[in-house]
């Protein structure tokens, strides 16, 4: 790569074919599969969160030609970076940290409280990249899946894009207090108007005495972060050690798969939240993919056992 230049700049729309050619050859190298390009090839995560944050996403580029990127997702105190992606062609180039080092960079201006990531915990490569930045590997977390099953749950639900304007105000600050008892400063509203503006599934709300019990942001379907027959769980959560209400919340996550039509269900937990966990176990759900992740400062942040919470950074 000598008498190349580096470039690390902000993403365009322009720029999204190139980027996201190179996350699928990246990651579908490293994960040796046999068409690396066909790597996750009905989800669409880089186009999502550009859209949900354009100005938390970067390319990296040699002689003008796209070849990595970065997209952020900040969740009010908490900025959550990934995935990163250099084609493979460009590995061992300072690619990757020179994406980083702009994330962690933005994660300072915007004054997030904790920074967080999740990345292979067998890789040395990736642990000593985010560990010069300061990330610290905490506990696993599981991605795991559940297939939906015929008899779907009769647990009720009310969802986001079924109310008035004057509610969904109402839903926003409800679910912020909520995420806020979790970890302080804790805020979803991004995601939660990402999913309704770019109709990419739905946001679902379980009550208790006519105020939120818990509520699950699911991606629905091809041309989402979910894929083709999948619900995907990017968040959900119930209140502070209330193992009943989680336990409702995702009855009512099966519900509302069964009824879209969805074959399978995707949901992400940290070890370390162990109710949450053993609950998911106790239901059937299986981990079919692990990864540890990683905060800056090296803090539990919202990986806590009393905290029942779903979620997934990958």
């Amino acid at each position: 790569m000598s008498g190349q230049h580096l470039v690390v700049r902000a993403m365009t729309e322009a720029d999204l074919p190139a980027a996201v050619l190179a996350y699928r050859r990246a990651f579908g190298t490293f994960l040796k599969l046999p068409d690396i390009e066909r790597f996750r090839a009905d989800n669409r995560v880089i186009e999502t969160r550009f859209a949900t944050d354009p100005a938390a996403a970067f390319v990296g580029e040699f002689d003008g030609k796209v070849v990595g990127s970065s997209v952020g997702m900040q969740w009010g105190s908490v900025f959550v970076i990934g995935p990163v992606s250099v084609d493979p062609e460009y590995w061992g180039c300072g690619m990757a940290r020179a994406i980083v080092e702009r994330m962690v960079a933005l994660i300072d201006v915007r004054g997030a409280k904790l920074g967080a990531l999740f990345t292979f915990g067998h890789s040395p490569t990736h642990l000593r990249l985010y560990e010069g930045f300061g990330f610290a590997p905490q506990q696993l977390t599981l991605v795991t899946a559940k297939p939906v099953e015929g008899q779907a749950s009769s647990e009720p639900f009310r969802l986001y894009s079924a109310l008035g304007s004057d509610a969904q105000r109402v839903v926003l600050v409800q679910c912020r207090m909520l995420a806020d008892t979790l970890y302080p400063g804790l805020d979803l509203t991004r995601e939660i108007e990402a999913i309704a503006v770019q109709g990419l599934g739905e946001t679902l709300l379980i009550e208790e005495g006519g105020r939120p019990a818990g509520f699950a942001l699911c991606h629905i379907g091809a041309g989402t972060e979910a894929g083709e027959g999948v619900l995907f769980v990017k968040f959900a959560a119930a209140p502070l050690g209330d193992a009943g209400a989680f336990e409702r919340l995702v009855a009512a996550v099966e519900r509302l798969a069964a009824e879209r039509g969805a074959r399978t269900i995707i949901a992400g937990v940290n070890a370390a939240r162990r109710g949450a966990y053993h609950l998911l176990q106790a239901r059937g759900y299986r981990a079919n993919f692990i990864g540890v992740a990683m905060h800056r400062p090296d803090e539990p942040g919202y990986q806590r056992p009393e905290v029942f919470a779903i979620d997934d950074w990958r």
